[in-house]
């Protein structure tokens, strides 16, 4: 499911493949924008922002693409044969001379202008892995709603960006409470603790292929704020506690009528605003279904 860290991890990848390069084909599968032909022009770079990705062209344009549940970009050779989907869910192809992005099962794809990109990025919070990261504007923003429940906070884009149902459930386990409990009831001390886990946390898997959050030896070291890569501890290994845990990436996502990591009792699940949300009932306080 991509989250903060995967759409960075595209990002990423696309940037590698596209940035610095001449287009020599261009496609969008879109209605609005079936006609626009970017071929000729040089791309400059691919960043995220959130959960949203901006790829910036010469011209002063931008190519918007969100992921949501489903979408994916997939880099290719000349001669490698395309994975990702059948052909009728390929929304975006921009190929150069050395690699062809494709885009599957695009929900958001928009061209715009780059002077116009907070039209669809303006709304966001503080990235928790970019550069505007600011904890205190996000504890204004989560505690200006004290009723809301606190899983439905942390996915709100606006409140911080790069959040999704799987680091919502994973980070609701670590703080011990369950996703339904109302912001404003949180213990003292223990939101500004939730935001600093979840910017430690999403830094910790930027550059993991599979999404891990029972390996903690990092979270306890705050990430460097700027480019690179998130820093490897305890002098080059990454320890988990207790051992046992190292064969399960996830402490509740996914794992419903398993036995908790923690104390052995069964995952629940039940739907949060129309998403799968999981918790342990013996390890989590708060209301629940």
């Amino acid at each position: 499911m991509p989250e903060g860290d995967t759409v960075l991890q595209t990002a990423a990848r696309l940037h590698a493949a596209l940035a610095g390069q001449v287009l020599t084909r261009s496609d969008l599968r879109v209605p609005r924008f079936a006609t626009a032909d970017l071929t000729g022009r040089t791309v400059l770079d691919v960043t995220a922002r959130g959960k949203h990705l901006l790829t910036r062209i010469e011209g002063g344009l931008t190519l918007h693409s969100h992921l949501r549940m489903e979408g994916a970009w997939r880099v290719f050779a000349p001669d490698e044969r395309w994975r990702g989907g059948p052909g009728h869910q390929i929304r975006a192809i921009l190929g150069n001379t050395g690699h062809t992005a494709v885009g599957y099962r695009l929900p958001v794809l928009e061209l715009l202008r780059t002077d116009e990109e907070d039209r669809a990025v303006g709304h966001l919070g503080p990235d928790l892995l970019g550069p505007d990261w600011d904890p205190a504007i996000v504890l204004d923003r989560l505690l200006a709603r004290p009723d809301r429940p606190l899983g439905e906070a942390l996915l709100d884009q606006r409140n911080l960006a790069g959040i999704g149902n799987v680091y919502k459930c994973e980070l609701c386990f670590l703080a011990r409470v369950t996703p339904w409990l109302p912001v404003g009831a949180l213990p003292d001390g223990a939101l500004p603790r939730l935001v600093t886990l979840a910017e430690r946390l999403l830094h910790a898997n930027r550059d993991r292929p599979t999404r891990t959050t029972t390996i903690t030896s990092e979270l306890r070291t705050p990430p460097p704020r700027g480019p690179g890569p998130a820093p490897v501890l305890d002098s080059g290994r990454l320890r988990p506690r207790p051992p046992h845990r190292v064969q399960e990436r996830l402490y509740v996502y996914g794992r419903a009528r398993r036995p908790c990591l923690r104390c052995g009792t069964p995952i629940r699940l039940a739907d949060q605003d129309d998403r799968p949300t999981y918790w342990c009932p013996g390890c989590q306080s708060g209301p629940t279904p």
